[in-house]
């Protein structure tokens, strides 16, 4: 079964690039890329990597009204004047492994 088919994509020129420069690297041709990938989906009978949002889901300022913002800032003077603080080393840190950074 040594059939070829083509494939035509459509890819953002820097993340193209990219890819290539990596797969390069590690001495793989896209083709062979591809075709590991079309391989894993039929393996895994779907996407072969976890697919989701890597960024969290934060309110937007300004689609806040003023009212919405200016509570928004008293809370968190309320919890400085608490207190309730967490160093920034430890937020970051928090932050990167919730949203795998």
């Amino acid at each position: 079964m040594s059939k070829t088919d083509t494939i035509n994509v459509r890819i953002e020129p820097e993340i193209k690039k990219q890819a290539e420069e990596i797969l390069a690297k590690l001495g793989i041709p896209v083709s062979t890329a591809i075709n590991m990938y079309y391989r894993q989906i039929v393996e895994k009978n779907g996407i072969p990597m976890e697919v989701k949002l890597t960024r969290p889901n934060l309110p937007i300022v300004e689609d806040m009204s003023e009212e919405d913002l200016l509570e928004e800032l008293a809370k968190g003077y309320r919890d400085i004047e608490n207190g309730k603080t967490v160093p920034t080393s430890e937020v970051f840190e928090d932050f990167y492994r919730k949203y795998n950074l």
